[in-house]
């Protein structure tokens, strides 16, 4: 399944450039049985089978401390001898700053939504794993030991984590440096100031019947960013209230209802005697 669409686009191409980097680990390599099984029955009853402890512990161990010594290198001779001290590859993970811990993450449907703020931190880790779901899950008891943080894609339930696990890939890598072409296109993008993003469009400017608008021929840039920041807060008010609220409450509110309102009131018509008839018409009705 995996590098799967990854391979191919940008973040294929960051992928060949060395960029960033793939593993992929079979957890059934850590079974301890013939069979290599990797999930059990569910204490307590119930349906379907949970991916057991001893197996996950196994294989999340054996990833960190092969990437904790890609980091470190070989000890130096004595480190952890003379003083008593442990050596750099014997340090509590936990002891080492978050540049060297990297981060470990579980997808899973009950986990904290998949934003692009988190994406962002994700973007600056030294390195991420993730850990692929199957079943009914896995024994609570690993997530504990390994501190596993918990993401969702939003509120569905897929199959198995890797669909979700390739999404949160393409989502990091194109915010890595030299991944994208153009650096201003992110900053662009759905979510980066909170808003959803303002529609686009292109050649030809009447195209059906339908015209561009008019203030995106202008070239006046400074009247194309207030549409484009009209439109977003727009479509972000209309389809998202929960970002709208969140981006409310993040900026100067009474400047942005401000300029909702003058845009209302220009929407409006301002003919005298059409508000008369208006109004006639209201009171007989």
């Amino acid at each position: 399944m995996f590098p799967g669409p990854l391979g191919h686009s940008l973040a294929g191409k960051a992928l060949e450039n060395g960029i960033w980097s793939l593993e992929t680990v079979d957890i059934r390599a850590f079974a301890r049985d013939k069979h290599r099984s990797v999930d059990d029955t569910p204490f307590g009853g119930g349906p379907g089978m949970v991916m057991r402890p001893d197996v996950l512990d196994a294989a999340l161990t054996d990833i960190r401390e092969r990437r904790l010594r890609s980091l470190s290198g070989p000890p130096a001779e004595g480190t952890a001898g003379e003083q008593g001290e442990p050596g750099p590859e014997e340090r509590d993970p936990l002891e080492r700053g978050p540049e060297e811990r990297g981060r470990s993450i579980y997808l899973s449907p009950r986990g904290r939504v998949l934003t692009q703020d988190l994406v962002r931190d994700l973007a600056r880790a030294p390195w991420v794993t993730l850990l692929c779901g199957r079943y009914e899950g896995v024994d609570e008891r690993v997530l504990e030991e390994h501190s596993l943080e918990e993401v969702s894609l939003g509120d569905f339930v897929l199959s198995g984590g890797e669909p979700a696990a390739l999404c949160l890939i393409d989502a990091v890598v194109r915010l890595l440096p030299g991944v994208m072409g153009n650096v201003e296109t992110a900053g662009e993008e759905s979510f980066e100031r909170g808003l959803l993003e303002y529609p686009h469009y292109t050649r030809p400017a009447l195209w059906k019947g339908r015209a561009v608008p008019e203030v995106l021929l202008s070239g006046h840039h400074e009247k194309v960013r207030a549409w484009r920041l009209d439109q977003a807060e727009r479509i972000t008010a209309e389809r998202r209230p929960d970002l709208w609220s969140s981006y409310l409450d993040s900026r100067p509110a009474p400047k942005v209802k401000q300029r909702r309102h003058r845009k209302r009131e220009a929407a409006q018509p301002t003919n005298v005697a059409d508000h008369q008839e208006r109004g006639a018409d209201s009171i007989e009705g």
